[in-house]
Parts: structure tokens; C-alpha cells; sequence
């Protein structure tokens, strides 16, 4: 077998290559050239390799490109079968006078040829060989083997023709075709940058499949990117920008890493560039900040420069492409411009190790409300035909994280923007696929080709909720959004949100966001209970509402973990009661015993007596389930023993149930044990406020609280009013 005999393999693949686009009929081909039917007649009655050469070189000679089709094409590779370049591709021996890898080099090349066939690409016999190829581009060989650096090229040629099959990218990575691109890049040999670009496309088809198989080496990949990209003083800079984000991996970013992506992004950023220039670098640093937070930044005053810096020119581009009438809008760039504004969001509202100093939160908030003023003048303009776009979705997304923190700046935007923000909310909460399919959208828009990190909330109104919490305690807005039909709105959202969370469900699979947008639900009904009481009680949706709850509530108390939740469900349900005490549903029905047992659980077992090393007496402090969230919990259980007090003398069945339940009882012997001094006098005026009205409300409890040594508690906390009652017949 003749060295050269290889040629022939190649020249077919170029033959065959350039002729993609040239598809005569099969009559014409085979009427214009006679003497490649011969031949292919030869490479099929082949009787061994020598003679399957010899036709091979024959048929390639009677093609010239540009005169072959798909169809004779395919009638090559039947006569040629897969058989004989198998046995080339496996073979160890090769032909006296010739290199070890000529054989495996033809097999190669041979493959590449079928491969310009799509659908002989994703054939079976071809995919059987992707470890073949891989291990190809890891075995090491003489830089300068013009030989070598042919088989590699058809290496590549072969991969990049899987990877544009629809099941070619999973049948790679299956077989370790991400590690051996990483390995080939690594080592910087002959065809290293198409390793890297195949790696770019694996990446951008099926992500975290690629780092499930090929962690350790993609992050190698990585570091030696960002080495890179720290160390680059040319255009290849601004090349690594738009390469990089496909890098970052879905779990932690290496700390190396890490410092040189900023010392690179800190160098270009800190420079004047034009749009293209900059634009990649703002995606980066966005892809950075919504996988890793602010920790990619230095602490201490560069780095605080540093994202002063990064939010300015955010808030600038913001402004340019939403203010300047008939601009480009770039929605990829402005979108993660939002990315960047939301991480100055959250660091000017840090308390704890901040980035930024003072001076410099005072102005970012300035600057930053400059851009969310362009942020609503956009989605005012924004009409019925556009809702649905995502770019509309990650502008709604950066206003809710601005109003989140902020509303008392641009009042009157935002109230004229309110309705609009209703009607959005809800019309994609009625078509919430679409609206998940929306977030996603913006993921990708923003960031890179695949959603990264903890994924985006899926409708509009989780984005909104913060915001209208603190709207809804302003006349003006809460005005707006009541007028607007938004508390119907919130109350389906809250019925349907709770849903998730009911016996069924597996809870342990939800994103915190589901129990935190519940609980600012319950704030922004808080706000409604006490604004507006008649809203309350005329409208049907709040009567399903405190169905739900009173069903609810006990189960939810029974769950560890879940007390923050139990309380805002108990005391909103405690206070809605107070407005709907004469709903046939209140009054002693099952399920408003259960939802009443359950609020007095919830308020009893907030405080134990507990004895101290040498103390007389125990002192009153924090259950321990209650210790780890009594900052969040406490206004709301002072808010709960206030509305409990308020529901007695509305509701005749009460005093009699909670007599039952011992708590009154308990609660008296409770502070009997303790030393009056460990009691907060708060404690004491609500503990005096809901005995009073059990006493007054009903003679049975004050006879069980006289039993309880009452009347001597009373005296010795100084309950005047308790006292007094209990000194009544």
C-alpha cells in the first residue's frame, strides 16, 4: 500500500464537500461520466485491500469536484461500505515505509467524506467512532507531520458534522468528546482553536450535561481562558469577552478565576471604547453577577470603584437606548445592563461588609433612578401587541427590584404606570406557561445561550410584590391598585401559589420563592385589613381567602420550618376574622375551631420559663423554635395577640374553646414561675389583653383563672384591668 494511497481518501471528501451544492440529476451524472460507474463497479467487486485502494484511487481520479452529487455521492459510500474503513481506524500495523498513523489517517479521512452526508453523520457506525476521533485529538505526534495535521483537520471535520445533527451534541458528550476537546486545547497543538469552537457549540446545546460529564477539565478550560483574558493586551481581549460566559459553570466559579475575569473586566471597562468594544464586557460582567453576586468583587475601596463604575455605565446605556427617540434598542445589552443595575440595587441597601461607601450608594441611587425614570417611560410606550416579549418582561423585572427597595422617588410615574403593571401582571398570570417560557427567554437574552444559575421567577407578579407591599400602605398607589382590581388579583395568586405548598406537593422541590412571595402576600393583605376594612368585607375574593387560611393554618404549624409562614397565615387570618365575624363560616363551624386551636398554638408556644445556674427563679424567654426567627416573627405575634383579643367578644364561641384548649390556664401558670423583671412589660400588656377579655367574656374562664392563682399574678405583673376583672362575680 502506497503512503500516498491516502490522497485519495481526501480528494473524494473535497470532491464530495464542494459539491453540496450542485444536485443534478442521477441520469446526468452517470451520462456524463461513464468511467466513475466502472469504477465504482471495481471498488465494489474489490476482493481485498489492495485492490479496494487501487479502485478508490481510480474513482477519485474520474471525480472532479463540482461533478458530483448527493446522490452519487452516497452511491461512493455504498460501494465502499463502512466495513473497510473500520478495519483502517482499528488497525496497528501499518504498510512498511510508512508512518503508525496512515492507516488510521485514511480510515479518517474516508470518514470525513461520508460525514459531508448529514444523514450518514448520524449513522450509527459513525457515531461508534466518536471515542476513535476523540482519542485522535489527544494523542500527541510531530507538530510538523503535514500528515498528522490532515488527519486532525478530518477529526474535526468529522466532529463538527455529528455536532450538527439534531442528537449529534448528547451522542459527543456521551462519548467523552468534551474532555478530549479540553484535553486538545489545552495542549495547544495543530487544530487547538477548532477544538475550542466545538467546544463553544457543545456548550451552547446542552450546557449542564457537558459539565456533568467533563467538570474537571472544563474548568481547566476556564482558567486558562481567564489567565488569559487578564493577560491580553489586543483585540483577542474583546473576542474572550463573548466566549467567556459559555465558561462559567452552573455550580462555584474558581476564586482564581474569579480575580482574573475582574482584573481583565476593571482594565477594559476603565477604558474609552466604542460600543462593540464594551458591550461584551457589560454581558460578562453581567453573566458574573448574576451567577456569583457581588462576590467576584474586591473588597475595599477598588473594588468599590469598580462597581460604581460597572453600574454608571449600565444606568448610561440604559438611559441612551430607552430616552433617545427612534434608538437601536440592543435588548441583549440593555438587558443585562438590568442585570447590573439590580446588583447595585442590592449592595446600596447592604448593611453588612458593603462595597460601597455612603457617598458612593447616594450617588449610584441618584444615577440609578435616572435610568429606571427611562425604564418607565419605555414600558409606558409599550402596547398590547409587545407584552409578551421578553425584553418587556426584564424591563417589569428591574422596576419591581428598583420599587422593591424604593418607592417615595418618581411617585408620579409610577402611580401612572400602575395600571399598566396590573394589567401586565395578570395577563400573564393567566397564561403562566408562557410566562415561565418568558423568563427563560430573558435568561438567555441577558446572559448566554442556556439560562445559568438558580433560575429566574416565572411571572410577572412575584417581580411586583415587594413593591406593591409598600405601595398598598400609601393612599395615592393603594387607591390605583384597588381601583385596578389588584387585590382580586393577588388573593387568585395567593390561592393559587398555596397550592403548591398543600399536602400533595412536595415541598422540598419548591423554590424559596414560593414561600417568600406567600409571605409578602400576606403583608400586602395586612396593608388592606388595616387601610381599607370595607374592601374587606364586600369583596367575595377575601371570604375565599380566610377559607383557605382557617383550612390551612393546621397543618402549617405542625411543619418545622415553616413558622414564619404560620405566622403571617395566623395573623392575617386573626385580623380578617375580626372584620368577617359575622360570616357563617366563623361562626364555630369545624374548620374555624381548627384555624382558631391552630392561632393559639401558635401564639402559646412562643415562650417557656427557663431556670438559670443560681437564680431564685426562672426567667421568661424565647421557645427555641422560635428563637432563630423572633426579629421577623415578633411584630406579627404582638399584631396576632392584639387581633386574637379583638375576635373574643365578636365571636361567643371563642372564650369557651380557648378555655378548652387550657391556654389561659397554662399561660397564668407560666407567669407564676418566672420572674416578673424577665418579663418585657410589652409581653405583659399583651398577655393582660387577651386574659381580660377571656375573663370578661365568659364566667367559666374567670373561675379557672382564680383557680390559677389569677388574681396574685395579676397583682404581682401590675394587670390593673385583669385584676379588677377578676375580683368581679
Amino acid at each position: 500500500v502506497s503512503c500516498c494511497d491516502r490522497a485519495a481518501a481526501r480528494q473524494l471528501g473535497k470532491a464530495g464537500t464542494m459539491a453540496s451544492d450542485c444536485e443534478p440529476a442521477l441520469s446526468q451524472a452517470e451520462s456524463r461520466n461513464p468511467t466513475l460507474e466502472r469504477y465504482l463497479g471495481a471498488l465494489r467487486d474489490a476482493k481485498n485491500d489492495s485492490e479496494q485502494f487501487a479502485a478508490l484511487l481510480l474513482v477519485t481520479k474520474a471525480v472532479k469536484a463540482g461533478d458530483i452529487d448527493a446522490k452519487t455521492r452516497r452511491r461512493i459510500f455504498d460501494a465502499v461500505g463502512f466495513t473497510f474503513p473500520n478495519r483502517l481506524l482499528t488497525s496497528k500495523e501499518a504498510p512498511d515505509g510508512c508512518p503508525d498513523h496512515v492507516l488510521r489517517a485514511l480510515g479518517v479521512a474516508l470518514l470525513a467524506c461520508f460525514c459531508s452526508d448529514p444523514e450518514l453523520a448520524a449513522h450509527p457506525q459513525v457515531l461508534n467512532k466518536i471515542p476513535i476521533l476523540g482519542a485522535i485529538l489527544t494523542t500527541r505526534g510531530d507538530p510538523d507531520d503535514a500528515a498528522r495535521r490532515s488527519m486532525i483537520d478530518d477529526t474535526y471535520q468529522c466532529l463538527t458534522a455529528v455536532a450538527g445533527t439534531p442528537r449529534g451534541p448528547r451522542h459527543l458528550i456521551a462519548g467523552g468528546t468534551v474532555s478530549a476537546l479540553c484535553q486538545a486545547y489545552l495542549g495547544h497543538g495543530y487544530g487547538f482553536d477548532q477544538a475550542l469552537a466545538l467546544l463553544v457549540g457543545l456548550l451552547a446545546a446542552a450546557e449542564t450535561q457537558c459539565w456533568k460529564e467533563a467538570e474537571p477539565e472544563l474548568l481547566a478550560v476556564l482558567r486558562g481562558l481567564s489567565e488569559d483574558f487578564q493577560k491580553a493586551e489586543d483585540a483577542s481581549k474583546f473576542e474572550l469577552c463573548q466566549l467567556l460566559p459559555l465558561f462559567l459553570p452552573p455550580t462555584t466559579v474558581p476564586t482564581e478565576c474569579l480575580r482574573d475575569l475582574q482584573a481583565g473586566l476593571a482594565r477594559i471597562l476603565g477604558s474609552k471604547l466604542s460600543s462593540w468594544q464594551r458591550n461584551p464586557a457589560l454581558k460578562l460582567a453581567a453573566r458574573l453577577a448574576h451567577a456569583c453576586g457581588s462576590e467576584w468583587i474586591p473588597a475595599g475601596g477598588s473594588g468599590g470603584k469598580f462597581l460604581a463604575l460597572l453600574v454608571n455605565l449600565a444606568c448610561v446605556e440604559v438611559r441612551l437606548a430607552l430616552e433617545e427617540p427612534g434608538a437601536e434598542v440592543k435588548e441583549d445589552v440593555v438587558t443585562a445592563c438590568y442585570a447590573l443595575m439590580e446588583l447595585g440595587i442590592q449592595e446600596c441597601t447592604r448593611v453588612e461588609q458593603p462595597l460601597l461607601k455612603e457617598p458612593q450608594k447616594v450617588q449610584l441611587v441618584s444615577i440609578m433612578k435616572e435610568a429606571i425614570g427611562a425604564v418607565i417611560h419605555y414600558l409606558q410606550q409599550v402596547g398590547p401587541e409587545k407584552q409578551k416579549e421578553p425584553f418587556v418582561f426584564a424591563s417589569v423585572r428591574i422596576l419591581g427590584a428598583w420599587l422593591a427597595e424604593e418607592t417615595s422617588s418618581l411617585r408620579k410615574e409610577i402611580c401612572q404606570l400602575l395600571p399598566f403593571l396590573v394589567r401586565y401582571a395578570k395577563s400573564l398570570y393567566e397564561e403562566a406557561e408562557e410566562a415561565s417560557d418568558l423568563s427563560q427567554q430573558v435568561a438567555n437574552l441577558a446572559i448566554s445561550p442556556t439560562p445559568p444559575g438558580p433560575s429566574w421567577p416565572g411571572d410577572a407578579l412575584r417581580l411586583l410584590l415587594p413593591g406593591w407591599c409598600h405601595l398598598t400602605a400609601e393612599d395615592g398607589p393603594r387607591e390605583i391598585l384597588i381601583k385596578e382590581g389588584a387585590p382580586s388579583l393577588l388573593c387568585q395568586y395567593f390561592l393559587q401559589q398555596w397550592e403548591l405548598t398543600s399536602p400533595g406537593h412536595d415541598t422540598s422541590v419548591l423554590p424559596d420563592s414560593v414561600e417568600i412571595g406567600l409571605q409578602t402576600c400576606c403583608h400586602i393583605f395586612l396593608n388592606l385589613v388595616v387601610t381599607a376594612p370595607g374592601l374587606i368585607k364586600r369583596d367575595a375574593c377575601f371570604t375565599s381567602l380566610m377559607n383557605t387560611l382557617m383550612t390551612s393554618l393546621p397543618s402549617l404549624v405542625q411543619q418545622k420550618g415553616r413558622l414564619l409562614l404560620a405566622a403571617n397565615v395566623a395573623t392575617l387570618g386573626l385580623l380578617m376574622a375580626r372584620l368577617l365575624s359575622t360570616s357563617p363560616a366563623l361562626q364555630g363551624t369545624p374548620a374555624s375551631r381548627g384555624f382558631f386551636a391552630a392561632a393559639i398554638l401558635f401564639l402559646s408556644q412562643s415562650h417557656v420559663a427557663r431556670a438559670s445556674p443560681g437564680a431564685e427563679q426562672a426567667a421568661l424567654t424565647l421557645a427555641p423554635d422560635y428563637e432563630g426567627v423572633w426579629a421577623d416573627l415578633q411584630e406579627l405575634w404582638f399584631l396576632g395577640m392584639q387581633a386574637f383579643t379583638g375576635c373574643v367578644p365578636l365571636l361567643p364561641w371563642l372564650a369557651p374553646a380557648a378555655l378548652r384548649s387550657r391556654w389561659p390556664q397554662e399561660l397564668l401558670q407560666l407567669l407564676g414561675s418566672v420572674s416578673p423583671t424577665s418579663v418585657k412589660p410589652e409581653m405583659v400588656a399583651a398577655y393582660q389583653g387577651v386574659l381580660v377579655e377571656l375573663a370578661r367574656a365568659n364566667r367559666l374562664c374567670r373561675e379557672a383563672m382564680r383557680l390559677q392563682a389569677g388574681e396574685e399574678t395579676a397583682s404581682h405583673y401590675r394587670m390593673a384591668a385583669l385584676e379588677q376583672c377578676l375580683s368581679e362575680p
